[in-house]
């Protein structure tokens, strides 16, 4: 009798594998981290076969964590990194050469060379997203220009493109697939038709040979190989749509942030493709086969835990990122410093790849407590941005929102997050809710869990974060963070 499905997350600095009971708790977790491979400034780079590597190990582990065999699972899902591309020969299996991470900021004179007279929009109509460093389209461009051998080689179809999901379907069950929310995250793919777009692949200058099949985010697709032989591969979706699923934001209005790497709140607009004039991106939020497509407004914010493991690794100014809590409590605010992460330009609602990071309001009297409170809370200040924004597209007031990721363990920040939006912040038990949408949207495709509404019975609520600041306070803060905002533009010509 099966008892688990397995999830595999391949994210952006480690690979875990999950294995999930019928009660939606994780029994088993293994996880390895990958290098972070920065060629130059602004460049940002990941070795396809080391991923490939630690996502064998990882599920290998977590069957023995488990004591289990691939007999005992209903299924595998998958969820992962968006928009970090690559090229891999058909014939081999071999990448090109390394992935260029969702982060790099290479091709931004591309970017502009795309957008010509049209500006950044010039796409957005049909795919939801201005045209920008982040998404995985110009990154494929910018590789075929690089090299005419390769160009020549994607025309004639020797070539495989794929993001992260791609990657990993292709080794473990040698199918050439993506699901629709990844597919949304390339500017090839038309938000209505969910079809690849021969005049979107002309403009951008990608040859069709290259592209993966698409495929719903729940569905059986394969048979997965070792090691999970017989396993049914059955759901994909991009890490942020399979947080969303995970919380069973399942109806219009329900909105989730997670803060990971990145911080990125999506909120279901249901079957309706809302397009945004405020700077946010129209994506797919799910779909499960033989239904139409869920879609979403999301709010992308580059770097979020990203800043904390800069205060570690880079400056050393602490150990482990839990150490960063105890830092910050050793002062009782900011003491008027700012901190805007724009290590790779600002990400919505601004859409600024000239911007880079700044620390502002610095004084003697200012710490090292200072600096690391300014850290955690320019997440939350990045939030607030997005979310006004996103009230103002979709034209709703937000009541509540339920968060998850690594960082939502640190109760300064989720309390100063609740403070800034005078909103209920909701963490929930499971905070590992990635993990638990690849894993619903899988069991769901084979029967494992039988609807939406069942695995909505699995959400617990942990802990509710209110509001406890003074208005004037809060308005005080937003305002010099937004000053500190503006000085972060133009520095790159």
């Amino acid at each position: 009798m099966v008892s688990y499905v397995a999830a595999i997350d391949q994210g952006t600095t480690s690979s875990r594998c999950a294995l999930v009971d019928h009660r939606g708790q994780i029994v088993a977790m293994a996880q390895r981290e990958h290098e972070q491979i920065y060629p130059q400034p602004g460049w940002v780079e990941h070795d396809p076969d080391e991923i490939r590597r630690n996502v064998g190990l990882v599920i290998r582990e977590a069957l023995v964590q488990a004591e289990a065999t691939p007999a005992d699972l209903a299924a595998v899902g998958l969820t992962n990194q968006r928009e970090t591309t690559l090229l891999w020969s058909r014939e081999t299996g071999r990448p090109v050469g390394n992935a260029i991470v969702w982060q790099d900021v290479r091709t931004a004179d591309l970017c502009r060379r795309l957008a010509g007279d049209e500006g950044a929009d010039r796409f957005r109509d049909r795919t939801g997203l201005p045209l920008a460093t982040y998404f995985a389209g110009p990154k494929v461009r910018w590789l075929l220009d690089g090299d005419e051998s390769l160009r020549s080689r994607a025309e004639d179809g020797e070539l495989a493109f794929g993001t992260m999901d791609t990657w990993v379907a292709w080794n473990l069950t040698g199918d050439h697939v993506t699901d629709v929310t990844n597919a949304s995250r390339t500017m090839f793919m038309d938000l209505e038709t969910l079809t690849w777009d021969d005049d979107l692949l002309d403009a951008i200058g990608v040859p069709r040979a290259v592209l993966p099949r698409i495929v719903p985010s729940s569905g059986v697709i394969a048979e997965s190989g070792d090691p999970l032989a017989g396993v049914p591969f059955a759901g994909i979706l991009g890490d942020q749509h399979a947080a969303l699923f995970g919380q069973a934001c399942f109806e219009p209005g329900m909105a989730k942030n997670t803060y990971g790497t990145g911080c990125f709140l999506l909120l279901n607009t249901g079957e309706q493709v809302v397009r945004s004039d405020n700077g946010l991106l129209t994506t797919v939020a799910y779909q499960i086969e033989g239904e139409p497509a869920c879609y979403a407004l999301e709010g992308s914010v580059a770097i979020a835990g990203a800043g904390v493991q800069w205060l570690r690794d880079n400056l050393r100014m602490i150990d482990s990122a839990e150490q960063i809590s105890d830092l910050a409590l050793e002062v009782e605010d900011n003491g008027g410093v700012y901190f805007v992460p724009a290590f790779s330009g600002l990400f919505a609602p601004w859409w600024r790849d000239d911007a880079r990071g700044v620390i502002t309001g610095l004084t003697r009297y200012a710490n090292r407590g200072h600096l690391a409170r300014a850290v955690l809370e320019s997440t939350a200040f990045q939030t607030r941005d997005v979310l006004e924004a996103m009230e103002i597209d979709a034209n709703i007031e937000l009541a509540s929102l339920k968060v998850d990721g690594g960082m939502v363990v640190n109760d300064i920040l989720m309390q100063f997050q609740a403070d800034m939006l005078d909103v209920d912040v909701v963490r929930p038990k499971i905070s590992e809710t990635t993990v638990l949408g690849a894993a619903y949207a899988a069991g769901l495709a084979v029967g494992f869990w039988e609807s939406l509404e069942e695995i909505a019975t699995h959400w617990a609520e942990d802990r509710t974060f209110r509001s406890d600041m003074d208005p004037d306070d809060r308005q005080r803060h937003f305002r010099d963070w937004r000053k500190a905002v503006e000085r972060s533009m133009g520095w790159v010509e």
